[in-house]
């Protein structure tokens, strides 16, 4: 029989604080297939050249030019067999199973079910596939552009991350400033009143500012002086493609301590990527660690900043750093479907040390809304194991484990993102003013992490 505990975890509407999803407009033109669906937007094609498939095969996997979906599948079937019961091949299942009523994947049940994900695709799906299947309340998009307009597809739904990634790096993007926001970069002066603009711009319909720059640098910030900044600039307008990683860091430095600063003048939390890389075999192991991030979280204890994918495997850290740090949020998006149990292990820390208004329950990191439904499905199971474990030991009340429940799922996002207010202020612009036409798609690249 199912407890009130799974129940009320299962009912209630669930905060997403981290996708990377398509447009609307997008998903409709693209019509992901039952294959895209499954496997590419949840890594775990990553799993399956770990465990001995070829990355042609893999790739061929997710590419629907060729419609023969058995012959796709074949081609992976024996890694499949090895990677099904990952976080990430679990997160495949249930997705199946929830979506098409496949209970095992093979060449022919996925050719049936083709049929059946015909019904996902079309206006209006990504919505409902995401608010209505999934029971999200609502999805923060880091769509890795710093344009950020309301999403006409759900306005009081999806939202949108200011991407700061390129910044971090040093690597800023400087070709875009004149023709998005006119502003033309020929100098520190100019690139800070790019930055400036841009939260002018964007920061009132903008849910947060985000930074995964752990794939290409380290998480270790140091204060720049503008002088410093002013020259490693220079080199870098001089020569773009040529910078050394002296001026980047710099540069990077300079530029992520503006945009620390910008997010705490508009009153946005900063996040930031911690741990696990996407894809596999460039895993930077010294970049990774959420410790590095002690001087900045120090220098700026009035930006909020949002941790994610538990920083695993260095969690221990994230807990530390979410214990000590009054402005510092952990978040668990991703983090259940690369280790389920490592993540529970680390929600169980948490719960024993760090004030329960600091952390967050999920998050996808997806691209299609298919796979963020599993995803969601993954995470409301583990949630509910996790803690009906503390029920279990004695530590906790049923009713205290749904109070839990309440805030990792809902109440800290509300609180830390002001998401009340966001829904208010943009519903008014709204009202006072025509949507915009929705163009963000320069400089994307979707297969970044």
């Amino acid at each position: 029989m199912q407890t009130r505990l799974a129940q009320h975890i299962q009912e209630t509407p669930l905060c997403d604080t981290h996708e990377h999803l398509w447009s609307e407009q997008e998903y409709i033109s693209q019509e992901p297939d039952i294959l895209q669906t499954l496997f590419s937007g949840g890594y775990v094609t990553s799993d399956l050249v770990v465990a001995g498939a070829s990355p042609e095969d893999a790739e061929a996997l997710v590419d629907s030019s060729n419609p023969d979906i058995g012959a796709r599948f074949r081609k992976i079937e024996s890694a499949w067999k090895a990677v099904q019961h990952t976080g990430y091949g679990e997160a495949v299942r249930i997705t199946a199973q929830k979506l098409y009523d496949i209970d095992d994947l093979s060449p022919e049940t996925l050719e049936t079910a083709q049929v059946k994900h015909a019904e996902y695709l079309g206006p209006g799906q990504r919505l409902r596939l995401l608010r209505d299947v999934a029971n999200l309340d609502h999805v923060q998009i880091d769509d890795l552009s710093w344009v950020c307009l309301p999403d006409a597809a759900g306005t009081d739904f999806f939202f949108s991350d200011i991407s700061w990634w390129k910044f971090c790096c040093g690597t800023p993007e400087i070709d875009l400033f004149q023709k998005e926001i006119g502003v033309e970069v020929v100098d520190l002066a100019s690139l800070r009143r790019a930055m400036e603009t841009i939260f002018e711009r964007f920061a009132s319909t903008a849910i947060a500012v985000k930074a995964q720059h752990a794939y290409d640098r380290t998480l270790q910030w140091q204060k720049r002086s503008d002088a410093e900044a002013e020259q490693a600039l220079t080199n870098f307008l001089c020569k773009p493609d040529a910078i050394s990683t002296a001026d980047q860091l710099c540069l990077g430095d300079w530029c992520w301590a503006r945009g620390v600063e910008l997010a705490g003048e508009y009153d946005l939390p900063f996040k930031l990527h911690t741990g696990y890389y996407a894809h596999y075999g460039h895993m930077q192991t010294s970049y990774i660690r959420p410790g590095h991030l002690s001087d900045l979280l120090i220098r700026y204890p009035d930006t909020r900043f949002v941790l994610m994918h538990a920083a695993y495997p260095y969690s221990n850290e994230l807990v530390a750093l979410a214990k000590h740090f009054p402005n510092v949020y952990a978040d668990l998006c991703w983090a259940w479907s690369i280790d389920p149990y490592a993540s529970s292990d680390f929600l169980r820390r948490c719960i024993h040390a760090v004030p329960a208004n600091k952390i967050f329950a999920f998050g996808g990191d997806t691209w299609w809304p298919g796979t963020a439904v599993g995803f969601v499905a993954q995470a409301r199971t583990w949630l509910t194991r996790t803690l009906q474990a503390e029920i279990d030991d004695g530590f906790l009340s049923e009713d205290e484990a749904i109070a839990l429940a309440n805030r990792f799922m809902r109440d800290n996002q509300y609180d830390c993102f002001r998401l009340e207010e966001k829904r208010r202020i943009i519903s008014d612009k709204i009202s006072r003013y025509p949507m915009p036409p929705e163009d963000k798609s320069v400089g994307l690249q979707k297969d970044a992490p």
